[in-house]
């Protein structure tokens, strides 16, 4: 895990006071090779606009998690949202003079639309959009997948405001053979080298031409956060989050399936067909992420929560399934055996989360499990264990658990 630590490598002794927070006295006398104590703080790394309790899993590029008790609130804080980024955070740029290009080979014209004219000529719409990494519960997966070993918080459902792509994709204009689209931003590659695109993905015209697909520079009623795109992004509910390009610059529209960086090969992509674990598997036979699983969270309580005999245990969380609604929503504490149904409400909007709650009895001391299990529409549930291994560590959508102790 990356921590302060880091910086602290490439800082003098003199400056090691400012880490740790107070003079260090005798520094001087400190043997050569050997850091103090404080060194070895694993919380005092802060992302710019993070709650420092976010779990950092790396900082370069920055990546965080948010533990699921922090997940409670029904719209997502910006300040405890999730960060994914394959690059280097652009330089600041001034939103005044940022602009945004609409081109390809199937658009009618190539545009470039100043962040002031994309909200004055279109109509504003604000949305609660669930994000998920494609890899979110990769920690879970054995043998281990390559990659952020993100546990269960790499998700959130924030309220996005911005205008249609498609209202943007209608006034340039497109030609009968569109069938992509692409994004590029201005993230910056971990070599620094300005050529380097550092992800470019896409998704299928239909789903860019959803209602509820947005250009968006508003996160919760105020600017995105730097690390989550700020000043203009793409919000894709429903798919990988690896979709909604952030720092967006430039939308390119497709006579084919996109082929920028961390589109082929293995990124994104699953087997197309079940294999065994460890199994390699060709470039060929992987299949593009698209809508995402079935999963929920236990919000409250935090695992390892206490309570004594007789009483019952209030529980909540979310859920949600991609492009699909949940159409059932059920725990269990006896590991599975077992469910009980839970109060489930209706999304505020298509592709937003849906919460949950139930009360439940235990029938004496001792340890328990609560288990989260949610079905879609189509009858789709959540496995009770990890399912299908795949190498890149995609797509875990396997129960929720928690620990509870009742004394």
């Amino acid at each position: 895990m990356s921590k302060r630590r880091t910086f602290i490598k490439k800082s003098s002794l003199a400056l090691l006071s400012g880490f740790v927070g107070t003079p260090i006295i005798f520094a001087k006398n400190l043997p050569k090779g050997m850091e103090p104590l404080g060194y070895f703080d694993d919380d005092v790394f802060i992302i710019p606009g993070k709650d420092e309790r976010l779990t950092v899993l790396n900082d370069r590029p920055i990546n965080a998690e948010t533990p699921p008790h922090l997940l409670d609130e029904e719209v997502t804080s910006s300040s405890l949202h999730f960060v994914r980024n394959n690059g280097l955070l652009p330089k600041k740029s001034d939103p005044k003079q940022w602009t945004l290009t609409i081109e390809g080979e199937s658009a009618e014209r190539s545009v470039s639309y100043s962040l002031s004219e994309l909200k004055n000529k279109f109509d504003h719409y604000t949305y609660q959009l669930v994000l998920e990494c494609g890899g979110n519960g990769r920690s879970e997966f054995n043998p281990p997948a390559k990659g952020n070993q993100w546990t269960l918080g790499a998700v959130g459902c924030s309220k996005w405001t911005g205008v249609r792509l498609k209202d943007v994709l209608n006034d340039v204009g497109l030609k009968n053979d569109a069938v992509y689209i692409g994004y590029y931003g201005k993230d910056i590659h971990l070599s620094q080298n300005p050529e380097k695109v550092v992800i470019s993905r896409g998704i299928p015209l239909k789903k860019a031409m959803e209602e509820e697909t947005l250009i968006a520079w508003e996160m919760n009623g105020e600017d995105i956060p730097e690390v989550n795109g700020f000043p203009l992004r793409l919000v894709v509910g429903g798919w990988p989050a690896s979709t909604s390009g952030k720092w967006l610059s430039r939308i390119v529209v497709r006579n084919k399936v996109h082929d920028g960086p961390k589109m082929g090969g293995q990124s994104y992509r699953v087997p197309c067909e079940s294999v065994a674990p460890n199994t390699k598997v060709e470039d060929e036979d992987m299949c593009i992420i698209e809508s995402m699983p079935v999963k929920s969270l236990i919000t409250y309580p935090k695992s390892g929560a206490i309570i004594r005999e007789g009483k019952s245990l209030e529980l909540r969380g979310h859920a949600w399934a991609g492009d699909l609604e949940v159409s059932k929503m059920e725990v269990s504490i006896d590991f599975g055996a077992t469910w009980n149904q839970t109060v489930l409400q209706k999304p505020v909007n298509r592709l937003a989360w849906q919460h949950w709650k139930v009360s439940v009895q235990f029938p004496q001391k001792g340890y328990y499990e609560v288990w989260a299990k949610a079905t879609d529409l189509k009858g789709a549930a959540q496995p009770m264990v990890v399912p299908g291994w795949n190498p890149r560590g995609y797509l875990n959508n396997a129960c929720h658990r928690i620990a509870i102790k009742v004394l």
